[in-house]
């Protein structure tokens, strides 16, 4: 077994966040067929273990107390080609944005909307992640999995079986602390079909001077402006992205609502069903910018909770309930988190 595990390793580098804790035990995963062998070591059998990817959807409220397992599986590769389209494998350890680039340079689309997330391509079925009109279980053809609780054995999953749903899916359910995502298989195509309806992407498109049907790349590029103008550099200022789902209510409390306050953004989520925009909720509420010490709801986009440095996980925690508590009292809108809180 080529791993080498390390005492009281910082997790400052290895979470968004920035926030200062440490790992009782760590070690990095480069290659699969290690897996059997960590499986079945002390380190891993002696207390809870976390396989950690890019650190972007976590919040660490305490040090942690077993084994962190950071993943680094890497490789891309082609499985099956057309003149349609492409099915290409990418390992779980590989980095999201910089994966999403080069399938653009290849001709491939499907997934330029999802340009500048933070994260690895193993945690993107996980939290099927989205933006701009668009999810990544659109483009998923299946998951490659091990299987925890059998040795590590491969299993494959199709689309259907990972169970996707807004910010969800089977492996932060059943599935969780048992399957392993190892590598994702995409679905891309070549004949591209954009998608520019969500969000400003038509105006940046128009910003930056792109007439006529705009090419899979243009609205990559038009996405990474938007996401730079709003959203915070994780490496300038700790951040996990948005902090909160938006919330899907009942239509009748939408319409009551809406009644309340007309300028609230709501779209519908099926019958019965409105979902509303968290973000405008708390920037409505009155909490944009507002900070706690170095804990803070950023002042641009009031869906995003900020580390200006030396907050710790559990300020970031009380000022996340903070605004639960206000949206709720002022709405009656129950905000959910997206980061797992260790």
């Amino acid at each position: 077994m080529s791993l080498t595990f390390h005492e009281r390793v910082s997790l400052k580098p290895y979470n968004t966040f920035g926030i200062a804790v440490s790992a009782r035990r760590f070690t990095t995963l480069h290659d699969l067929d290690d897996l059997p062998a960590l499986l079945d070591c002390a380190p891993y059998r002696e207390g809870p273990v976390l396989f950690l990817g890019g650190g972007s959807n976590l919040l660490f409220t305490r040090d942690y107390p077993g084994l962190v397992v950071k993943l680094e599986l890497s490789g891309v590769r082609v499985l099956a080609e057309d003149e349609t389209g492409v099915l290409v494998e990418a390992a779980a350890g590989e980095a999201w944005h910089p994966f999403v680039r080069l399938t653009l340079a290849e001709g491939w689309s499907g997934l330029e909307n999802l340009s500048l997330i933070p994260g690895t391509v193993g945690a993107a079925p996980i939290q099927n992640i989205g933006a701009y009109g668009a999810e990544v279980k659109d483009t998923i053809e299946a998951v490659v999995c091990a299987d925890l609780d059998n040795g590590g054995a491969e299993v494959v999953l199709g689309n259907a079986d990972c169970r996707f749903a807004y910010r969800d899916s089977v492996f932060k359910r059943e599935a969780a602390g048992r399957l392993l995502v190892t590598a994702v298989r995409f679905r891309l195509s070549k004949t591209p079909d954009v998608k520019t309806g969500y969000g400003d992407i038509a105006g940046e498109l128009a910003r930056m001077g792109i007439e006529g049907e705009p090419t899979p790349l243009n609205v990559s590029e038009a996405v990474i402006r938007i996401r730079s103008s709003k959203l915070p550099d994780p490496a300038e200022l700790g951040n996990a992205g948005s902090f909160f789902k938006n919330p899907i209510v009942d239509a009748t409390l939408a319409e009551q609502l809406v009644e309340r306050f007309p300028a609230m953004p709501h779209y519908p989520a099926g019958e019965g069903r409105v979902k509303l925009a968290a973000g405008w909720l708390i920037d409505a509420a009155g909490l944009k910018g507002y900070r706690e010490g170095d804990a803070a709801v950023h002042d641009r986009q009031a869906l995003v909770l900020v580390n200006h440095g030396g907050a710790s996980g559990v300020e970031i925690r009380a000022l996340a309930q903070k605004v639960q508590d206000t949206v709720f009292e002022r709405y009656g809108v129950a905000l959910e988190p997206e980061p797992i809180v260790l």
